[in-house]
């Protein structure tokens, strides 16, 4: 059924857990069937017993699977649904850093046009707040990064919609290192630190004044910039490359 992993694979037990999450999702473990039992998986895969429970226990927190005391392991109701995950050493190259910015533009022009048209007195008062933290954070010399994450988030709870809240949680995981390395880019120019601030000020302004379609287009050009700055930041580091290397050979010669 299973065919026997490779023993250098840097995770046996995520590796197993993804075979068994295909079975599951492709119906050949349907909801409330019982999977193989441990000894089997660990004989059919080729592993450990120990591998085996740390892959049903990964199973068991996604809420794909249940053990049931003294019977075994079974599919749970929902163990079909595809849950929405991105691997981290995917999603940590320069490019794919980009494309979650491009889905990120989506979504959040789409929260800050909702956020225009439901946030109340107290919501706006936070967005405003969380503006005004972004600028304190850097003006004391942090980078600002959680403080921009918390900006968004706030517009994000005025929308009143846990799932876009959610999905918004999801995604600036995987960016919160590139918003550092963005940021480090943007404090070596001024010009990049106005314009940072003006377009989370336009955001700030749309929802206050209700706006809803300004919102929307403020947010769109916000995280389109954000993945130009971001570009650039690469390409800058990229040039500098080669010069430090230039220079530790010449101190090499001396």
């Amino acid at each position: 059924m299973f065919n026997k992993l490779n023993a250098n694979r840097t995770s046996l037990s995520d590796t197993v857990a993804q075979e068994l999450l295909k079975k599951i999702e492709t119906g050949e473990f349907g909801p409330g069937a019982k999977l193989p039992t441990e000894p089997v998986l660990s004989e059919q895969f080729g592993v450990s017993r120990t591998v085996v429970r740390e892959a049903i226990s990964r199973l068991k927190n996604e809420g794909a699977v249940e053990p049931r005391q003294g019977s075994g392991v079974y599919v749970s109701e929902q163990g079909h649904l595809r849950p929405l995950r991105i691997q981290f050493d995917q999603a940590s190259s320069a490019d794919a850093v980009l494309q979650i910015v491009e889905l990120r533009r989506a979504i959040d022009a789409e929260v800050a046009a909702l956020a225009a048209t439901r946030r109340t007195p107290r919501q706006l008062k936070a967005i405003e707040t969380a503006l005004k933290g972004i600028e304190a954070d850097v003006s004391a010399g942090g980078d600002g990064v959680m403080a921009d994450v918390m900006f968004h988030r706030s517009i994000a709870e005025a929308t009143g919609n846990p799932f876009l809240l959610q999905t918004l949680a999801f995604l600036s995981q995987y960016l919160e290192a590139a918003t550092a390395v963005t940021r480090c880019n943007e404090a070596r120019r001024d010009d990049f630190m106005r314009q940072v601030y003006e377009e989370h000020a336009a955001i700030a302004a749309a929802i206050a004044a209700g706006d809803a379609l300004a919102a929307r287009n403020a947010a769109q050009n916000h995280m389109f910039n954000a993945a130009r700055r971001l570009a650039q930041g690469a390409a800058d580091a990229k040039a500098k490359a080669p010069q430090k290397s230039k220079a530790k050979s010449a101190t090499k010669t001396r």
